[in-house]
């Protein structure tokens, strides 16, 4: 999968006085950039044209060595893993630190998908959130530092105080602190009404934390695993079958009766899962609002592309490869299996074991040489397709940002409008936490929304630009909360679209993986990794137990896991 973001045309620092914006023409050019001075005048965001139109050989990022080589790849492999998102690069590593000869084939230039960057006129962007999980120091929850450790890589983190500041309906503001009870207070302290029913809730939370914290997190498809975690920890895992049917809606209004705190749990799991809490499992809201002040959140040095650049390091050196620039067309089969990859240049790599790191919408609908599986179309009868996200990526000055200013933010107008596009928006600073990300006296926005790729087709290129313009001046004027003079102060903007998610990310519609279409059991709906066509697995948010960087990282460990049985290397 593809992972970050290429402008047809790039500015220089020229006169503050000008503004340059280098906008790029359908199909090829999927992202506009704005070297954006002020100018005399009353423009406030003015995203005023001067159109470049030269192009760019390449875009600002740095390929590894590895995807320099140029030696061809050996026909044969234990396992061949399509796409190098988070739970590809996880699948890979676990196997190749077990000796398995694993190969990932990476259709652009740099590792990590949605946990990419790029670099823009001294600024690096993460292409996803920034918000991580999963690098905490103990349990078994703390899946990226384990995955790192796995093939002798550590990375240097960030601790963050402030998980999100919310600013919300009815002039509703409350930070998620790191420390739990400090966090309980400032919540209670809104809604004083509430304060048991707030507390028994999150504490039903820890609960199933604690659960999923007393095991090794392998998968649920090996009988081996089940048996052993079993024996060893029985009261957690009869806690996790209790929890396994439920979501959070329900357990929710055990405890909580107010109609606008209730608004407040579904904001909490919506900000991560795309869905309020009557639609999200209850498994991944006790990881999430547990984790934030048990392992906490970390932001690694260097950005988040740093986690998918150091996995691909321990890959390397446990004799693992990947190549850049590989797409896969085709998985082949015969006789009912997958025995390989076709690429687009025509070559054909066969394995033991294929692992699909694309959603289950590319696997099945464009990938797989067959019919899909009746498995999967009752799947799809469950799930649809989340949202994709209207991205602007901004360097700012760094005065312009009030003393106090937190990292993460999220902003909602009208709860009706919690789930409609472009009705919540999300906002990171990352360089808050990273200075050395930004130029200096400068800082980084990163600020999105969530929306469909069908309000981005079937335009002209000049309406498509005119919109981008247009929802991104939107975007701008809600962020006067957070930062009230923005519009004097932009150095630099970018904005993507789902049209740039679904061509840089290689994922259908650009979306972020699946959601329910209805109300469902819990996770018992969500499929593991094994698929109906025998070996053949998938990986990622498509897979249990969802969307999220800690949990794709779960679903690669389990993935790696029951692949290393099937091949009887554990």
């Amino acid at each position: 999968m593809g992972d970050c973001f290429e402008p047809i045309a790039r500015s220089t620092r020229e006169n503050q006085q000008r503004h340059l914006w280098a906008i790029g023409l359908e199909p090829r050019n999927e992202n506009a950039t704005l070297k954006h001075g002020r100018a005399p005048g009353p423009c406030r965001c003015c995203f005023a044209l001067s159109v470049a139109m030269t192009a760019v050989d390449k875009p600002s990022i740095a390929p590894t060595a590895a995807a320099m080589q140029t030696d061809p790849l050996p026909r044969d492999w234990d396992a061949i893993v399509i796409g190098s998102g988070i739970g590809g690069l996880v699948t890979a590593t676990q196997l190749a630190a077990k000796g398995a000869k694993v190969l990932v084939l990476e259709r652009y230039l740099i590792p990590g998908g949605s946990a990419g960057y790029f670099e823009r006129e001294g600024y690096r962007f993460d292409v996803g959130a920034s918000m991580i999980f999963g690098f905490g120091q103990q349990g078994t929850t703390n899946l990226l530092t384990r995955a790192l450790a796995a093939v002798g890589q550590t990375i240097e983190t960030i601790p963050d105080p402030v998980q999100i500041h919310y600013h919300l309906p009815n002039q509703l503001e409350v930070k998620v602190h790191r420390d739990y009870e400090q966090f309980l207070q400032e919540l209670g302290d809104r809604f004083p009404h509430e304060r048991q029913g707030i507390r028994q809730f999150y504490d039903e939370c820890w609960t199933i934390f604690n659960c999923l914290n007393a095991m090794e997190l392998l998968s649920l498809e090996e009988l081996r695993y089940l048996m052993r975690v079993f024996f060893q920890n029985p009261l957690a895992c009869l806690g996790l079958v209790k929890y396994l049917p439920q979501n959070v809606g329900a357990i929710a209004r055990r405890y909580i009766s107010d109609p606008e705190l209730l608004k407040f749990i579904d904001i909490e799991c919506y900000c991560w899962s795309v869905v309020p809490a009557d639609l999200t499992p209850a498994i991944n809201a006790g990881m999430v609002f547990s984790d934030r002040h048990y392992g906490g959140i970390n932001y690694p040095k260097g950005g988040v592309g740093q986690i998918a650049q150091k996995l691909v390091d321990g890959l390397e050196t446990h004799g693992g490869r990947i190549q850049y620039k590989a797409r896969v067309t085709q998985i082949v089969t015969e006789g009912g299996r997958a025995v390989g990859v076709k690429l687009a240049s025509g070559e054909l790599l066969r394995a033991k074991r294929v692992i699909s790191n694309a959603t289950r919408w590319d696997t099945f609908g464009q990938l797989l040489d067959r019919d899909q599986p009746l498995d999967e179309d009752r799947w799809q009868e469950r799930y649809q397709k989340s949202p994709s996200f209207l991205s602007v990526h901004m360097g700012v000055r760094a005065d312009a940002l009030p003393a106090g200013t937190d990292c993460h933010h999220i902003l909602v107008k009208d709860w009706e409008q919690m789930e409609a596009a472009y009705g919540t928006v999300f906002v990171s600073i990352p360089t808050l936490l990273d200075p050395d990300l930004a130029p200096p006296d400068h800082h980084i926005l990163h600020v999105f929304t969530p929306c469909w790729i069908s309000d981005w087709l079937n335009l002209s290129p000049e309406d498509y630009q005119a919109q981008k313009e247009q929802k991104a001046q939107e975007l701008c004027d809600r962020l006067a909360p957070i930062v009230p003079q923005l519009d004097a102060a932009i150095d630099y903007i970018e904005i993507g679209t789902p049209r740039t998610h679904r061509r840089f990310l290689g994922r259908v519609d650009g979306s972020y993986g699946p959601i329910p279409r209805r109300k469902l059991p819990g996770l018992l709906t969500m499929p593991f990794n094994r698929t109906a066509v025998k070996n053949l697995y998938c990986v990622g948010d498509s897979t249990f137990p969802g969307q999220g960087l800690n949990a794709v990282a779960f679903s690669g460990f389990a993935c790696a896991h029951r692949v290393a049985a099937d091949l009887g290397l554990v």
